[in-house]
C-alpha cells in the first residue's frame, strides 16, 4: 500500500476519501516543466506551517458527519467526473482551514459571448490572491517505449477525445490567462492574481518499464492497461476461478475514478460469486472500461489492490493514429 492508499484509508466515507485523495495525490505534471507554478495547497505562502494537518483533522471531522459534502457535491443528475472534481475542491476552499474562497467559476464575456471561465479565486493566510485552473486526467500511455522516449502526446484519454499535450497547451495558452484579460478586470476582482495549475489524476501504462515523459511528475499515480484479448489470455474463465477467494473485480464507474475504494465482505462475496460472469463480460467489452482488483486486506473488509483499463482489441490502432494526429487544443 502506497503512502496516498494509506491516507486515503483513515477515511471511511467514499466522498470525503475522493476530497483527500485529490488535495493529496501528486501532480501530474514535473514542477520544472509544468509551464507554469504548481498549486501547494500546504505550502507556505498558503497557509500556516501545520495547515496539512489541520486538513486531516479537518477531513476526519467531515468523514464523521459528511452530508454537508454530500449535498454539495453529488448531483444525481451528472456523471462529468470533472463537475465533481469542481465540487469537492470548492467545498474544501469554502470550508475548510487553509483558504479563504473569493469565487468559482467565475465567466467572462465579451458582447454576451462567454469566452472563458476561471475555475477558482481564492486568498490565502498570507494575503497572497490565487486564480487556480483545475484539471483531472486519466490517460493511457500509447507509445511503446522502446524505440523513442515517451511524450505527452503519447498520452490519451481512453474515448480518444483528449490528449494530454493539446490539454497541457490549452491550460498554459488559455485558462491560465484569464485574470490577465480586460474582461476580467472590468469584474473589479481586485488583485493581483497569480494563476497556478491544480492538476491531478492517474496516467496508465501497458507495460511496467516504460518511463514517463519529461513532463510528467516523477511520484504520478500510475495504473495499467491490457486488450480485451490480453485480458481473457491473463484473466480468462480459468483464472476466474484461481484464488477466487483472494481477490475480487469490480468495474468502475466514472464517478468512482478518484481515490482507491473499499469492499465489505458481503459486496465481496457477490463479486466472486460471480466472477465467470464478470470476466466473460469484460473479455468482450466495446468500450474502455475501468477495472479495479480487490484482495482481502487481514480483516473483514477488502482493499483495493491495482486499477487499470480493458480496452477492445483495435483500440491501440486507433489510439496510436490519435495520438500521431495534428489536433487543436480542446476548448
Amino acid at each position: 500500500m502506497t503512502g496516498l492508499s494509506r491516507l486515503v484509508d483513515r477515511f471511511g466515507d467514499a466522498t470525503v476519501r475522493d476530497l483527500a485523495w485529490l488535495l493529496f495525490s501528486p501532480d501530474l505534471l514535473r514542477e520544472s516543466a509544468a509551464g507554469a507554478p504548481l498549486a501547494q495547497p500546504f505550502a507556505q505562502p498558503f497557509g500556516s506551517a501545520d495547515s496539512r494537518d489541520a486538513t486531516l483533522t479537518w477531513l476526519a471531522a467531515l468523514d464523521a458527519a459528511p452530508e454537508a459534502l454530500h449535498v454539495r457535491s453529488r448531483n444525481p443528475k451528472s456523471t462529468r467526473l470533472g463537475i465533481y472534481a469542481e465540487s469537492l475542491l470548492e467545498f474544501f476552499l469554502a470550508h475548510g482551514p487553509a483558504a479563504r474562497l473569493i469565487a468559482a467559476n467565475v465567466p467572462l464575456r465579451r458582447q454576451r459571448r462567454t469566452i472563458g471561465e476561471c475555475d477558482f479565486l481564492l486568498e490565502t493566510a498570507a494575503g497572497a490572491r490565487l486564480h487556480w485552473e483545475l484539471a483531472v486526467k486519466f490517460y493511457l500511455h500509447i507509445g511503446d517505449g522502446v524505440e523513442r522516449a515517451a511524450r505527452l502526446s503519447d498520452y490519451v484519454g481512453p474515448n480518444l477525445q483528449d490528449r494530454f499535450d493539446l490539454k497541457h497547451a490549452r491550460l498554459l495558452t488559455h485558462q491560465l490567462g484569464l485574470t490577465s484579460r480586460a474582461e476580467f478586470a472590468a469584474l473589479g476582482l481586485e488583485g493581483p492574481w497569480h494563476p497556478q495549475l491544480f492538476i491531478k489524476g492517474r496516467l496508465f501504462y501497458h507495460d511496467e518499464g516504460i518511463a514517463p515523459a519529461p513532463e510528467v511528475g516523477e511520484a504520478h499515480v500510475r495504473g495499467w492497461w491490457l486488450t480485451a484479448t490480453e485480458w481473457r489470455d491473463r484473466h480468462g474463465e480459468h483464472g476466474a476461478h484461481e484464488g477466487r477467494e483472494d481477490r475480487a473485480w469490480v468495474v468502475q464507474p466514472r464517478l468512482a475514478w478518484l481515490a482507491p475504494r473499499r469492499l465489505n465482505a458481503p459486496d465481496a462475496d457477490s463479486l466472486i460469486d460471480e466472477a465467470a460472469a464478470i470476466h466473460t463480460r469484460l473479455a468482450a467489452i466495446a468500450a474502455p472500461t475501468m477495472v479495479a482488483a480487490y484482495v482481502r486486506d487481514g480483516g473483514t473488509g477488502w482493499a483495493e489492490e491495482s486499477r487499470g483499463f480493458i480496452v477492445p482489441d483495435d483500440w491501440p490502432e486507433r489510439a496510436r493514429a490519435f495520438a500521431a494526429s495534428e489536433l487543436p487544443a480542446p476548448a
